[in-house]
């Protein structure tokens, strides 16, 4: 599979040294794209690629097979199209827009292309979630109670200042750049989240967003949660957790990406709990985890066997991008909101107002 890369930046930087990885030995880069020509220039020199300053010249001249979006979040939407409109399949990074309506129109698009749209939601292939997804499908919880999220990551304030990281109108802040991946497993495994009450604030970075948010929800069959995000943990990064609490047991996935089954105590216990969930424990070097490499194996498997179909089709996000909106627009009115088409912040992906 030929490879284009848009956008030479931090998670750029992931997915350079995670295409070392031998899984991944036919996925070749063959042009790249930034901005900034010293970026380019050293991804193209590592990957002996083609560099341009533009995402239509790139795919004109090397001819990939998928484009992966990794630019600001605020430009997902206008490369992804496009990709699109060049006949291109496409991966983005996550969010795959700023606004749910942005991701509406891009997955008609590509339908109407016939190209694959997936998004970077990379922690549904984690060991530890898929044992929680296979939980949900043998209805062994039974009825959920209780949900909890905890990101408890560091970022210091040289992260905010490279002029678009937690900014209203290309970012958000730590809800949508960073817990928007534990959000997003939430409601795909126990969702979807119909209502939601949030705060936010800044209590160690300086940022046009929130560096800090908590909140409470509750999803369609009933069950309550909360969510606890913030980027001014110090010195590191500590946690990035889901619980469940439920009729049929308690479940906790934890690490720093939801890469350690640290609870899994069945009512209905059965013999290979206690293996299955070491099995599914894995460590990992950092909060991007190792399910990047799984992920872009699996888009290469499909499109060898003319599958358009993405492991996370971007049209399956949207609900995730929704609950985003909703929290920051819970925060603009003061109390709770319904999550849903209607429901928008008035300044993610617009700009401070």
């Amino acid at each position: 599979m030929k490879l284009a890369l848009i956008g030479c930046g931090r998670v750029a930087k992931h997915y350079r040294a995670m295409l070392a990885d031998p899984l991944l030995n036919d996925v070749r880069v063959v042009g790249v794209a930034d901005a900034d020509a010293a970026k380019r220039d050293e991804f193209a020199k590592h990957f002996a690629a083609v560099a341009t300053s533009s995402v239509g010249e790139c795919i004109e001249k090397s001819n990939p097979d998928l484009v992966v979006i990794a630019t600001p979040s605020g430009l997902h939407a206008e490369h992804t199209r496009v990709a699109l409109e060049h006949d291109r399949h496409v991966l983005a990074e996550k969010p795959a827009a700023m606004l749910p309506s942005e991701i509406r129109s891009l997955d008609v698009l590509a339908k109407q292309r016939k190209r694959m749209y997936g998004v970077a939601f990379q922690n549904r292939l984690n060991p530890a979630v898929q044992l929680l997804r296979s939980c949900v499908a043998e209805n062994r919880f039974g009825a959920v109670t209780s949900l909890s999220v905890r990101l408890r990551w560091s970022r210091e304030q040289s992260y905010y200042d490279d002029g678009w990281h937690g900014t209203w109108k290309m970012d958000g802040g730590v809800i949508n750049q960073q817990a928007i991946h534990h959000v997003d497993v939430l409601q795909w495994l126990f969702g979807p989240i119909t209502e939601v009450s949030a705060m936010i604030g800044n209590r160690l970075n300086r940022l046009e967003a929130e560096d800090t948010l908590v909140a409470t929800l509750r999803t369609a069959a009933g069950a309550l949660g909360t969510l606890e995000a913030t980027t001014a943990a110090r010195p590191r990064d500590y946690e990035a957790s889901l619980t469940v609490t439920a009729e049929g047991g308690v479940a906790r996935v934890g690490g720093i990406a939801l890469n350690l089954v640290d609870e899994f105590d069945f009512v209905a216990a059965r013999a290979d709990d206690a293996q299955r969930a070491r099995e599914s424990s894995i460590q990992v070097p950092t909060g991007y985890g190792l399910s990047h490499g799984p992920l872009l194996r699996e888009i290469a498997d499909r499109l060898k066997s003319n599958r358009t179909d993405a492991p996370v089709n971007a049209i399956d996000s949207v609900h995730t991008c929704e609950v985003i909106h909703a929290l920051y627009r819970s925060h603009e009115e003061h109390g709770w909101v319904t999550v849903g088409e209607g429901t928008q912040s008035a300044r993610l992906g617009k700009g401070n107002s």
